[in-house]
């Protein structure tokens, strides 16, 4: 079963943090549609299998889920589209060069709304691990869960 979202969290990836070493993070803004945004509202909406990518020397989100607003009737937007992120010139050049450079990915790791009300996504910086390094994960993961188990029990 599902937990309900932190409050102002419209979408997180939890599979990110599994499946990549996330090196660094950093938050962009993310130009949305109005029916866009009453859907990421709602809290329906999926960044599974999204990645950010550049096209034409921009940042685009790509393969975001975003449902279709039931309420929208004709003036709907596409589930799917790629939805363009808002960063600084300097933090888009930093993050394109360590890409083509070292072979690291941007993945969304969250989409959430800041006290503002504004739509941000939380992008990081990821290198691919491997399956050793993810079995070494979950091993630390049991080890620290069983820690507490026990430091409960006797204290």
């Amino acid at each position: 079963m599902a937990r309900p979202a932190p409050e102002g969290v419209a979408a997180t990836n939890r599979r990110a943090r599994h499946e990549y070493f996330i090196l660094e993070t950093l938050e962009a803004g993310v130009m949305l549609s109005g029916t866009e945004v009453k859907s990421l509202r709602q809290g329906s909406a999926s960044i599974a299998e999204a990645y950010a990518a550049e096209k034409d020397g921009e940042l685009f989100l790509l393969n975001a889920y975003v449902p279709e607003y039931k309420a929208a009737n004709r003036f709907n937007h596409e589930p799917k589209r790629p939805r363009k992120l808002l960063v600084r010139r300097r933090e888009l050049d930093k993050l394109l060069g360590a890409v083509r450079r070292d072979g690291v990915t941007l993945v969304p790791l969250s989409i959430y709304f800041n006290e503002r009300g504004i739509a941000k996504v939380e992008l990081g910086l990821a290198k691919g691990k491997k399956k050793g390094d993810k079995r070494e994960t979950e091993k630390k993961r049991d080890w620290e869960r069983e820690k507490g188990r026990l430091m409960r029990e006797k204290g």
